[in-house]
């Protein structure tokens, strides 16, 4: 009796345990719903983190375009994108981090409290997150190819997405931007300071979302003129046409917040990059007014880069670094900017679409905003421009020209150089010592999704003319 009273008490605390036992799953410390808010800050920082940042394991485009070079692994300076799988870490931040924290923003938006905000307010909140999604969708496309578009992010409906035509996506976004771009209403409110880039000033968003049109216009000039002229012409106007709305992500001082280029060369300890040898040549062969703006000085009292691709020689303490600029943690980073617009400007002037001036004093003005940004002199430019770095005084056509000022302009935003290398084919660069490949046009697509995404990788890889290096986007004709 009494052993079966001791297991009948034990059955009802084994009983009064377990009843319940479906709230442990309970995260009582998550909250159920996550503003809108800071889903869109924090889009709006890990995209540009993901490209500002000079991390080997998705971001190599300073060491494709021969800005840095490395002096102790190779791999990365030789366009080796399978060792560390690259493509695959770029590819996850941009629809993990951006993309699908900018759709669950949007569909929180409308669910917002109505006494706390307008109407007005919601909508102009969904455009913003929609012109950043835009952003980020465009450097899917001009990075990949055929991508995942339409189903990419519904996983519950959708876990194995198909691919979508590149060019069909692209246009698509063109309209997105277009109706976003019309949504935008300056007499109302949006996110407030939650807008990490332009504090929801409104007039600066629409200038921001016209220079990206401005730039989807450009990279398509060659592919479709007539459609680049059209979107180039309407954006011009209402692009950024002044530095004080340049599209800029301000860090801060101290972690978790940091400028990425602190926290992979100064914070993590890391003695590996040098200023490229093609890019530091390059520059001194000009007497361009930025070299001590862009480098330390060398062991020797000068200014040279490292061997790309590397060689015995290169050792870090041999040749000029990053400015010291540039490694602060709050460093900025930017998006888009006035001198971008100005050499968008001068290559669509040379191309006989009407914006307004000439091909010259578009050039001229993005020569200078360039100088002026890193810390040179009005005058610095104007000598510069009447000397070696003129117009007339560039080799070749309105490409070569172009391209190669523009090559160094976008110092220190290597994924923008890459795409303007890739598509302008200025400047030509040489090929890196033991080079694994010719220069890569575009990122092979991640491992994953070979392996869990077979069927619909095979469709796109066969759409684009192979999963290689080597195969050129639908815009890039040269």
């Amino acid at each position: 009796m009494k052993k079966n009273i001791i297991i009948i008490v034990l059955l009802g605390m084994l009983s009064s345990c377990t009843k319940n036992i479906d709230e442990l799953n309970e995260q009582t410390k998550k909250p159920t719903a996550v503003p809108p808010s800071a889903l869109f800050s924090n889009a709006e920082k890990n995209l540009t983190d993901i490209l500002t940042s000079p991390s080997v394991n998705y971001n190599i485009f300073r060491l494709n375009v021969q800005h840095w070079a490395e002096t102790t692994y190779q791999d990365e300076s030789r366009y080796n994108l399978a060792g560390r799988n690259i493509p695959q870490s770029f590819w996850n931040s941009l629809y993990r981090d951006v993309l699908n924290s900018l759709a669950e923003a949007k569909k929180a938006i409308p669910l917002q409290d109505p006494q706390f905000t307008t109407a007005g307010q919601r909508r102009n909140q969904l455009a913003m997150a929609d012109i950043l999604q835009v952003y980020a969708w465009s450097v899917l496309v001009n990075t990949f190819g055929d991508i995942p578009y339409k189903q990419a992010l519904d996983i519950d409906k959708y876990p194995l997405p198909v691919y979508d035509d590149a060019k069909t996506t692209y246009y698509d976004l063109l309209t997105r931007l277009d109706t976003s771009i019309a949504a935008l209403d300056e007499g109302e409110a949006a996110f407030s300071s939650s807008d990490l880039l332009y504090g929801s000033d409104i007039v600066q968003w629409k200038a921001f979302a016209n220079s990206l049109k401005l730039r989807m216009g450009i990279i398509i000039a060659d592919s479709d003129p007539a459609k680049a002229a059209e979107v180039i012409a309407a954006a011009a106007p209402e692009a950024i046409l002044s530095s004080s709305d340049n599209a800029v992500f301000q860090y801060e001082k101290a972690p978790p917040n940091t400028n990425p280029v602190w926290v992979e060369l100064i914070q993590s300890g890391r003695h590996d990059f040098v200023i490229g040898q093609t890019f530091a040549d390059s520059l001194l062969a000009y007497d361009d007014p930025r070299i001590p703006l862009f480098f330390t000085r060398d062991a020797a009292g000068g200014y040279s880069g490292g061997v790309i691709g590397g060689n015995p020689t290169n050792k870090w303490g041999t040749y000029s670094k990053p400015a010291d600029a540039i490694q602060q943690p709050a460093f900025e980073s930017v998006l888009i900017d006035n001198m971008e617009v100005e050499f968008i400007l001068a290559e669509a002037a040379a191309r006989g679409i009407q914006v307004g001036g000439t091909a010259v004093s578009h050039y001229n003005a993005g020569v200078t905003a360039s100088i002026l940004y890193w810390g040179g002199t009005a005058s610095q430019a104007s000598s510069y421009l009447a000397g070696k770095g003129s117009y007339a005084n560039q080799h070749g056509t309105y490409r070569e020209k172009i391209g190669f000022q523009k090559w160094i302009a976008l110092y220190n935003r290597g994924y923008d150089a890459w795409t303007e290398v890739r598509r302008l084919d200025y400047p030509v660069l040489p090929a890196p010592n033991r080079a694994v490949s010719d220069f890569p046009v575009r990122y092979t697509y991640p491992a994953q999704e070979q392996t869990l995404n077979t069927a619909n990788y095979k469709n796109g890889s066969t759409a684009i003319g192979g999963d290689l290096v080597t195969t050129k986007l639908f815009w890039d004709l040269y």
